[in-house]
């Protein structure tokens, strides 16, 4: 028996809130599992610091790794019988949703934008590298690596492979809104997603829908909408998100500066450089980053002290709503108070930015093409899903903006010179917790 085709004795589950059971049959993917890589992902949260705003949002991109993973393997089971879908993609596709997010680094996005990295880039260079997942790979067959990755990388031949994935109705988007939904304990982002998988059918390029499955779709796309503003994009997350995001970019400072730091931040060195090696990178998780983080708290420098106290036991900033196009003048003026006042602005005065596109449909030769969504007809036609929903079309390419202007109200309190003090608060409006820009 070659190892592509060998079998557990039985199948192993794993207990699963969401889905209920994870099964795995698979060698390889039992195998893959147990690698450091992929072991390495327990110690990587799913929603970053979410979990300050929602307690229960704990989870990890392990959990989350194991849903897609069993997302994918049922929709390959509802397939077996379709003449479009081609069963020696099996284990390949259930390969790529396994290991989609391996190269998810420490508190993910945020940390991304700090040192300039891409977690997919990552993820490839684990695949590639020379790492346990690689090894196990490479026993199906030789360049078997290189097709997960390039499925993760989306330049994989078969794009109905790919769309399992990555497109606008994926088993990764499935999973992480019934897993964020469920452990963040909001209902926004509940669906029927059984519904979903059972009118699910797969044609040449890409997943249609059959059209008796519009409403369930309708409901996904709208759970989506609500759970980017409702949790996502949640103004508490983000002021941690800043306060985080801050850390990072004063211990890279003052690291620039020469700066001697009563323990050398040697996890942190090559980011700091620009140049990470993918072993480096492996060995950083969000525990390593809460001990250092706990270690500055007692740092000679007082932004990276009060910071990381700041972080460690949730004493956020507060944030006013914000409009760049109209009150530019005000974060200015506020920048020149903020300095005259002892407050450096680069670190305590922050405009933070969230977007999203619920849905959008196909525009040819934009930068980022988007493959819509859409309804197999009982004529056996295909109708893009804005066409066919009122719902859906409401809201495709309508991409909204929120801006927040963050601060730390307790410092501005401690502000002695009497005048900036009153100047700052009238421009923050600051009248118990301020909600608005003046």
């Amino acid at each position: 028996m070659s190892y592509e085709t060998e079998q557990l004795s039985e199948v192993k589950v794993f207990k699963d809130p969401v889905h209920r059971y994870v099964h795995v049959k698979d060698r390889l993917i039992w195998d893959l599992i147990a690698t450091p890589e992929f072991q390495r992902l327990r110690r990587i949260k799913q929603l970053g610091t979410t979990n300050l705003t929602f307690h229960g949002a704990e989870h990890s991109r392990f959990n989350h790794s194991l849903g897609v993973y069993e997302i994918v393997r049922r929709i390959i089971e509802n397939f077996a019988d379709e003449p479009n879908w081609n069963k020696e993609e099996r284990l390949l596709c259930l390969s790529a949703a396994l290991l989609h997010d391996l190269g998810h680094g420490p508190f993910s996005h945020s940390f991304e934008k700090v040192f300039k990295l891409d977690h997919e880039h990552f993820t490839q260079q684990i695949i590639l590298g020379d790492t346990k997942v690689h090894e196990v790979l490479e026993r199906v067959r030789p360049g078997f690596s290189q097709d997960v990755a390039d499925v993760i990388g989306k330049t994989y031949k078969d794009k109905l492979v790919v769309s399992l994935i990555s497109s606008q109705i994926d088993a990764d988007r499935m999973d992480y809104l019934l897993r964020d939904a469920y452990y963040t304990g909001v209902s926004y982002g509940q669906f029927d997603m059984e519904r979903i998988l059972r009118v699910m059918r797969p044609m040449e390029d890409q997943v249609v829908i059959k059209s008796t499955g519009m409403h369930a779709v309708e409901d996904y796309i709208m759970s989506r909408y609500q759970m980017y503003w409702q949790v996502y994009f949640h103004p508490v997350t983000r002021s941690a998100e800043v306060i985080l995001t801050k850390i990072l970019h004063r211990a890279k400072e003052l690291y620039e500066q020469g700066y001697a730091f009563q323990l050398e931040p040697i996890h942190f060195l090559s980011f700091f450089k620009g140049k990470v090696r993918l072993d480096e990178y492996i060995k950083l998780d969000e525990s390593v980053v809460h001990y250092y983080f706990q270690l500055w708290q007692e740092e000679k420098d007082v932004i990276l002290r009060d910071l990381c106290e700041r972080f460690m036991n949730r004493r956020l900033f507060k944030y006013v709503e914000f409009n760049p196009g109209t009150e530019m003048h005000v974060y200015l003026e506020l920048h020149d108070l903020f300095k005259k006042a002892g407050l450096d602005p680069s670190y305590y005065l922050v405009i933070d930015s969230s977007s999203d596109l619920p849905y959008d449909f196909y525009r040819p030769g934009e930068e980022r093409e988007r493959l819509p969504i859409h309804l197999l007809m009982p004529n056996g036609e295909l109708k893009e899903l804005s066409r066919q929903s009122d719902i859906v079309e409401s809201i495709s390419g309508k991409k909204r903006t929120d801006h927040k202007l963050y601060y730390p109200k307790d410092l501005i309190e401690k502000v002695t010179d009497l005048p900036i003090k009153r100047k700052i608060k009238e421009l923050l409006n600051i009248q118990g917790d301020g909600n608005h820009v003046r």
